[in-house]
């Protein structure tokens, strides 16, 4: 206490500051007293983290500091009220005897509390216990009502069953004799007489009552299963049910016999309440709608063809098509009588398609062979319209797309191998085209009249594949993008085929490329046939192919349409793109021609070198053929009534440029080497001359022999311009022409070009 009692002194106000007025026992900003009194506050963690970046030595004395400030702290608050802190011992007098007096009434409350939750817990309990046996018993009257319900209803079954027609075992069968079908148990006659439509009526209204029932029965012996109550009735409810569906195929093959509208359509209000519609459909598919597939399709049950039959369809279909009308329309009207709940059946599928899929395949399983593709395709697209007859019958959209589902509908279809149809035509149109463009060319059409008509033999089977892959009687429209396909690789066959001709041409090789043989070979004139068929296949294929195909497929989008249009306009400017490379190697060829002629300039200087010869008065003769293989094609037959105004242009204004870029490398070569040789001998005559003591001026008015080669070829170019522009070409455009001229002219013409 002592201690306590003689605090130290506390510091004078101004020892706490430091030199800058900082309180001195001020903490670091990284040291947060704040901290300490987090209810989540953890030294082991708050050290850790102030360790990674102060030292230890320095968090160790700050602790210590602030110890030794909550130390001063807690003295400073003892002595401040030390006076009541020494009086607490003095007023807690009598303590224990307080606690002994407050805890006898807390027992007591407890020992009340815990008899009061042992009471409750009891009570609980048997209220648990009661309302257990309250489900159990509710759970045992369910089942015993349940159990009774269906004794109860399969009473009523036999009784009602009871009142029908005695059903002998080969009712099962559908044959029964007029004795049997006219007798009732309760002696009741049923021969049909003029109240036979009655008898039937309400037999069939009967027997709609007792499947509503046996409905009823067979819910509640699923909600029953596994019960030895509903196992001993297993017997009579299997005889009822077997005696229910006796007598309701009996009604019904008999309503159907006599078309009594309202005895079907009880029974098959009947068959959807037991939920046995796969047996009214095929009752209906034997009794009425076998007989009359028979009749137009003969077959045994081994599948052997009854007789001598064709492989078409199409009249087959027509005959169906009147049963049909005929025997079938009104089960499919009272089937799809609105608001009936009979749309369960599905006739059209199960019974009338499904018979007509057996007749097929047993009768005529040739007609679903590929094989033949022309009556394949033929009978395809009869079955088409036939489905689409049939789908007539549907009363809404909702019925045409469950008929589309039906597996019988999706098994007919698969029948029709329409991928191997596409096969076999694929090989027969693009084996045709192959096949012409592996010969050599040959001319198709030669009326030079008529500039629309193509003159190929490959040209035209290339035509033909085309408007063969849209035929009406080659086209699958559910195949149309397959054959749209095929016709632009018909396309790009045939451009490949003049691409790699040409290159084949240009290399002067056609092993590496089989088929382009026919280019090697090739005149300037064929390529004119060359040119011609492939603006008259863009025209074909970009107007009047392109109009048909559109119309084949009026009933897509526009999206589509714009697709195809776009495609086969892209397939006709590949055509017409190759014109220009096909006028370059006519170009060629009639360059090669021109330049053999062009080889005679060697002779100018032969002529003229070392000799007396005087200036050149004329052109030489070799100008005169330069030209000649040019205006010998331009001027031939072909040329004349194949090319374009436009192509002719561009022929000879490229044969020109091309043939007077040689001229001028040929030329200027010449002139080259004559200036070079005379400079030469001009120098060895000098050096004889001044070494003899001659003049060096005897040959200065002599015209040399280089102004004579270059007076001559002056004059040949002046010819060769005469002859361009009879060509219609204008030499003065043609840089090489003016390069030559500056070449070869006079010193007083260079600046001036006329001939």
């Amino acid at each position: 206490m002592a201690d306590l009692q003689s605090p130290p002194p506390p510091r004078s106000t101004a020892n706490t500051t430091d030199l800058f007025g900082d309180p001195i026992d001020s903490h670091p900003n990284w040291f947060n007293q704040s901290s300490f009194l987090l209810p989540s506050f953890d030294s082991n963690a708050y050290i850790a983290d102030l360790r990674t970046f102060v030292p230890f030595d320095t968090l160790r004395s700050e602790l210590r500091s602030h110890l030794s400030s909550l130390n001063r702290e807690l003295v400073d608050l003892i002595n401040r009220d030390y006076t009541d802190f020494v009086n607490l011992s003095t007023k807690l007098v009598d303590v224990d005897a307080a606690v002994v007096r407050m805890r006898a009434p807390l027992s007591e409350i407890r020992e009340k509390i815990v008899a009061f939750r042992g009471a409750v817990e009891g009570s609980l309990a048997a209220l648990k216990g009661g309302l257990r046996q309250r489900a159990e018993a509710a759970a045992a009257r369910e089942v015993l009502e349940l159990l009774l319900d269906t004794f109860h209803v399969v009473s009523k079954v036999e009784k009602l069953i009871k009142e029908l027609p005695s059903v002998p075992a080969d009712w099962t069968n559908g044959d029964i004799n007029s004795a049997e079908k006219g007798h009732l148990s309760n002696g009741i006659s049923l021969q049909y007489t003029e109240n036979g439509t009655n008898l039937r009526e309400t037999q069939s209204m009967l027997l709609e009552r007792i499947a509503s029932e046996m409905n009823r029965l067979n819910f509640y012996i699923t909600q029953a299963q596994n019960l030895p109550f509903i196992e001993n009735m297993e017997k009579r409810i299997q005889n009822a049910s077997q005696l229910l569906d006796a007598s309701l195929r009996h009604s019904f093959v008999d309503g159907l016999e006599h078309r009594d509208a309202n005895a079907v359509y009880n029974c098959l209000r009947a068959y959807a309440a037991i939920d046995n519609t796969r047996g009214a459909e095929e009752i209906f598919r034997s009794t009425v709608v076998a007989p009359c597939i028979r009749k137009v399709i003969p077959h045994s049950s081994s599948g052997v063809v009854g007789g001598a039959l064709g492989d078409e369809l199409e009249e087959d279909y027509k005959q169906i098509k009147q049963y049909i009308q005929k025997d079938c329309k009104f089960v499919l009207e009272i089937s799809s009588t609105e608001n009936s709940g009979l749309h369960v059946f599905s006739f059209l599928a199960n019974s009338i398609l499904k018979e007509i899929l057996s007749a097929i395949q047993k009768g005529k399983p040739a007609v679903f062979s590929p094989g033949r593709p022309t009556e394949f395709l033929k009978n395809y697209k009869s079955s088409l319209d036939f489905l689409a007859h049939l789908e007539g019958y549907c009363p809404s959209r909702s019925a045409v797309a469950k008929f589309r589902s039906e597996a019988v509908y999706i098994e007919f279809m698969k029948q029709w191998n329409v991928g191997v149809y596409f096969s076999l035509r694929f090989q027969e149109i693009a084996g045709s085209l192959d096949s012409a463009l592996l010969i050599p060319i040959q001319i198709l059409h030669s009326d030079k009249g008529n500039s629309q008509h193509l003159t190929l033999n490959q040209s035209g089977t290339l035509l033909e594949c085309l408007m063969s892959c849209w035929r009406e009687d080659v086209l699958v429209l559910s195949c149309s993008d397959k054959f749209l396909r095929l016709s632009l690789q018909l396309i790009s066959r045939y451009s490949h085929w003049v691409s790699a001709g040409l290159a084949a041409r240009k290399a002067g090789n056609a092993g590496s490329t089989p088929g382009s043989e026919w280019a090697i070979s090739a005149v300037p004139d064929d390529f004119i046939y060359i040119i011609h068929d492939l603006n008259c296949l863009a025209e074909r294929i970009c107007g009047d192919f392109l109009g048909h195909v559109v119309e084949v497929l009026s009933s897509s989008s526009s999206e589509v349409l714009d697709l195809v249009k776009q495609s086969i306009l892209e397939g006709g400017a590949s055509l017409k793109d190759l014109i220009p490379k096909v006028i370059n190697s006519i170009i060629q060829t009639v360059v090669e021609k021109s330049v053999e002629d062009l080889k005679q300039l060697k002779g100018i200087t032969a002529t003229y070198r070392m000799t007396n010869k005087p200036l050149p008065a004329r052109h030489s003769p070799y100008v005169s053929g330069v030209l000649r293989p040019l205006k010998t094609l331009l001027d031939g037959e072909r040329a004349t009534a194949y090319l374009t105004r436009d192509i002719r242009d561009e022929l000879v204004q490229g044969a020109a440029l091309e043939i007077t870029g040689r001229y001028y490398e040929l030329a200027a070569d010449l002139v080259s080497v004559a200036r070079k040789t005379e400079s030469s001998l001009q120098r060895i005559r000098q050096g004889a001359q001044r070494r003899a003591g001659a003049s060096s001026d005897v040959s200065d008015n002599n015209v040399s022999d280089t102004d004579k080669i270059c007076m001559q070829l002056f004059l040949d170019i002046q010819e060769y311009g005469r002859n361009l522009s009879a060509l219609g070409v204008e030499a003065v455009k043609i840089p090489a022409f003016c390069s030559l001229w500056q070449v070869v002219a006079p010193t007083n013409r260079q600046n001036t070009i006329s001939f």
